[in-house]
């Protein structure tokens, strides 16, 4: 079979998988990603989750010495929630992002990749195919943009033509020639909102992002967030989707049709004082199913803590006390004494003080001291 009839043949296969986009790319070495991962790596940006080694990130071959052609895929999910439930005083929700609505989108996308890998095999028995989706050592993103599936835009997402860049990204590394498809121009133009946008000023320039600073990375870290984005985290639980909510690409881009991704409101827009009592257990029964799962229950306790700071909730400050008093976990005191002094009120200055006299954490006391001086002033 000639390579431009069996591209045809995964084109026609992928729309009959419910792949909402795919494209085809070299697998010459990427280059100019290599020189801009070393530079985020020197300049301390990179967020640590990605894989550190910049040659396998950056040269299929290492990953595939035989590799020919990049299959890149993107499916499309869903940006608005029908009828979600309202946050109401004494009972306020966190959310988790977009990305994390419905089954987790690496299971989603690894069916996907792997009913195409069978086909190719069909139809070529001894093709050699390795897949990978967001965990891979390879680029997803520059995949994808090599692929024509999108551009990749000044917020550092691709952006595809049809769905915006509300799409998941996954890829296939064939050790068969498929003629390739040519990039999508770019088409950010002198737009600039998502950077203006951003809560925390992570995106430095444009298309580079400090990830350390990004609210997406921090929901997602287990130590202490720093004291001067935890303002700035608002209700969110997991993730952050303002460089996406402003972009005008995404205006009116609402796509539910992937069922797998379908939101269940109650899960992606939870009550936030229920959480705080959730055993590793119930966290996974409620939440397991969802890709913002995946670092467990800690952080995301965590976030609800700094959530209820945010909305003041002065109902949160019993049980609040109680986990200040009981709870073995640093992180969780040191927020909640942060989250008591933002919450204020007698009952929070009265558990700051009695925590004060028994706390032994270093870092748990800072955190109490400067809470009481809050109050105090």
């Amino acid at each position: 079979m000639k390579a431009e009839q069996l591209k045809e043949k995964l084109i026609a296969k992928a729309a009959e998988l419910g792949i909402d986009k795919i494209g085809f790319a070299s697998a010459d070495p990427f280059l100019e990603l290599k020189e801009r991962l070393r530079e985020q790596q020197e300049k301390g940006l990179a967020s640590g989750f990605e894989e550190s080694d910049i040659e396998l990130r950056s040269h299929p071959e290492k990953l595939m010495p035989a590799v020919k052609t990049i299959i890149a895929i993107a499916i499309a999910y869903p940006a608005k929630l029908t009828d979600p439930p309202k946050s109401e005083p004494g009972n306020y929700r966190g959310i988790f992002c977009r990305a994390s609505w419905g089954t987790d989108y690496h299971l989603v996308l690894r069916q996907k990749l792997d009913d195409l890998s069978t086909y190719l095999h069909s139809l070529v028995p001894n093709a050699t195919i390795q897949s990978m989706v967001d965990t891979g050592a390879l680029s997803d993103r520059a995949a994808a943009q090599r692929a024509g599936i999108g551009w990749s835009g000044k917020n550092t997402a691709i952006i595809t033509e049809e769905f915006g860049s509300w799409v998941y990204l996954g890829e296939m590394l064939v050790d068969v020639y498929l003629p390739p498809d040519e990039p999508v121009e770019d088409g950010c133009g002198d737009c600039t909102l998502c950077m203006t946008a951003c809560p925390t000023g992570a995106l430095v320039e444009p298309g580079r992002l400090d990830s350390q600073s990004c609210i997406a990375y921090l929901t997602q870290t287990k130590t202490m967030i720093p004291e001067k984005y935890r303002d700035k985290i608002g209700n969110r639980l997991y993730g952050c989707d303002t460089c996406q909510t402003v972009c005008p690409k995404n205006k009116k881009r609402y796509f539910d049709h992937q069922q797998a991704f379908h939101p269940d409101v109650e899960k992606v827009k939870p009550l936030l004082k229920p959480i705080l009592k959730l055993s590793n257990r119930q966290f996974k029964e409620q939440f397991g199913e969802m890709s913002g799962s995946w670092r467990g229950k800690n952080p995301i306790q965590r976030n609800a803590i700094i959530a209820l700071a945010h909305f003041k909730d002065k109902t949160a400050v019993a049980e609040l006390t109680a986990m200040l008093q009981k709870d073995v976990r640093p992180v969780i005191r040191g927020t909640i004494a942060w989250a008591l002094g933002k919450i204020g009120g007698e009952e929070a200055k009265e558990s700051l003080q009695k925590a004060i006299q028994t706390e032994t954490d270093e870092m748990v006391l800072t955190e109490l001291n400067v809470a009481m001086n809050r109050l105090k002033n």
